[in-house]
């Protein structure tokens, strides 16, 4: 490892016990990874704040302990708990107790406490070419793809030591190199009409994974009007079925003006085609439950943006839900709802709003099991093995007349 005298005043504990710690860690995962030098971040987005363990909250707690602050903007992940609604999770009081601990000990350690998965909605979102150190896959891709930022997939615990040192080891999504596409994904083929609607990217998102791995593709053939939203849902999909950490998108991401540009002037490696056929084959693979009754409704995974409420809101019945209905959001969405008295009309209609956690990481869902339907690929994928449940796809419009029916009911002509 090349350091820098700054690099190595941190090893030496110049900046206290905690940044040499942290630093410690930082560098000896470099020299694993390969990594020759480390690179300066401006922020971080901590996964490690979410409870799964006791392990967790001594790791956290220790850096508390030995004095330890990020040396840059930190904001966090969901946490295990719903702190406005605290009656909605069912957790007993130890389990309450070490969430919550672990939960304030990141916020001693300095980090914004913003509970989403989607800081890029909270605010949180560094410039092109900057250099971050994210956690949680979706704002990952997100970060990468859609703003240009530069940052690997960094697990629990190794993104608080980045924050602390203010350092990541410079490799991966880091270098030039790494982040031009090999992959060209054509999606010619594909119903302009589909494209136009929200459901489909969690599907091209789910088959992007499962196709490219950890690959850099470039999709071509989208509209360049698509919304962060969508590519968002894409993203967090990608990162879910594969290990997708950055895309292009021709004439939309920052990174891919055009082809050429995207590719690095290069010839893709392979070109895929996607086909009608196979969308509708992995479409079906996001259901694990026939279609019939449904037992809960869930969406916003990633979190719901305040455009996606405006959709909902559109979309509410005027008769009730015959199931329960969540909607996970972060705290910034919530207060602007809050903010402008549009939270009623909501609550009104039966919805649940979950703050600063999701249903498939933490227990809300009725604890008798059954059918859960939902719109997000990101849930699809988790709340079987995590929940118990068994899952339906569709889209929001879907999602919403399902729920008043208490019965699978879709649009397939979308598909056919």
């Amino acid at each position: 490892m090349r350091l820098t005298d700054d690099e190595n005043r941190l090893l030496d504990g110049a900046s206290g016990p905690a940044a040499e710690l942290a630093m410690r860690i930082v560098v000896r995962m470099a020299e694993i990874l390969g990594a020759r030098e480390l690179v300066p971040i401006t922020s971080s987005h901590i996964d490690g704040c979410l409870y799964h363990g006791d392990g967790g909250v001594e790791f956290a707690e220790r850096l508390v302990e030995l004095g330890g602050s990020v040396a840059v903007p930190a904001t966090l992940n969901v946490g295990a708990l719903d702190l406005l609604h605290p009656g909605r999770v069912r957790a007993g009081n130890r389990r309450r107790e070490m969430a919550l601990r672990q939960m304030r000990a990141y916020q001693a350690l300095g980090c914004t406490p913003t509970w989403t998965c989607a800081p890029y909605q909270a605010g949180h979102r560094p410039a092109l070419g900057e250099h971050v150190a994210w956690g949680e896959s979706n704002a990952v891709a997100f970060a990468n793809s859609v703003l240009g930022a530069r940052t690997n997939r960094y697990g629990d615990f190794m993104d608080i030591c980045c924050a602390l040192a203010g350092r990541a080891p410079r490799m991966g999504l880091h270098l030039d190199e790494r982040r031009r596409a090999t992959v060209v994904v054509d999606t010619g083929g594909v119903d302009a009409g589909l494209k136009g609607r929200d459901v489909f990217y969690p599907v091209l998102g789910t088959w992007l994974g499962a196709e490219v791995g950890d690959r850099v593709a470039v999709v071509t053939g989208l509209p360049e009007s698509v919304s962060e939203d969508r590519l968002k849902a894409m993203g967090a999909a990608a990162a879910t079925s594969g290990a997708v950490g950055l895309f292009h998108v021709e004439g939309v991401t920052p990174e891919a003006p055009d082809l050429e540009t995207a590719l690095g002037g290069r010839t893709a490696e392979s070109v895929l085609t996607v086909q009608p056929d196979a969308l509708r084959a992995v479409r079906d693979t996001l259901s694990t439950a026939p279609d019939g009754r449904i037992d809960a409704v869930a969406v916003g995974s990633p979190h719901f943006s305040l455009g996606e409420f405006r959709q909902l809101e559109v979309l509410l019945p005027a008769s009730p839900f015959a199931v329960p209905f969540y909607v996970c959001t972060g705290r910034s969405e919530y207060r602007s709802l809050e903010e402008a008295g549009r939270l009623p009309r909501f609550e009104a209609a039966g919805i649940e709003i979950v703050v600063d956690t999701c249903v498939v990481v933490t227990p809300i869902l009725p604890p008798d099991g059954g059918v859960l339907m939902t719109n997000s690929g990101k849930f699809a994928h988790y709340t079987p093995p995590n929940t118990g449940y068994g899952v339906v796809y569709g889209s929001l419009e879907d999602c919403v007349r399902s729920g008043v029916h208490g019965r699978v009911t879709r649009d397939e002509g979308l598909w056919s």
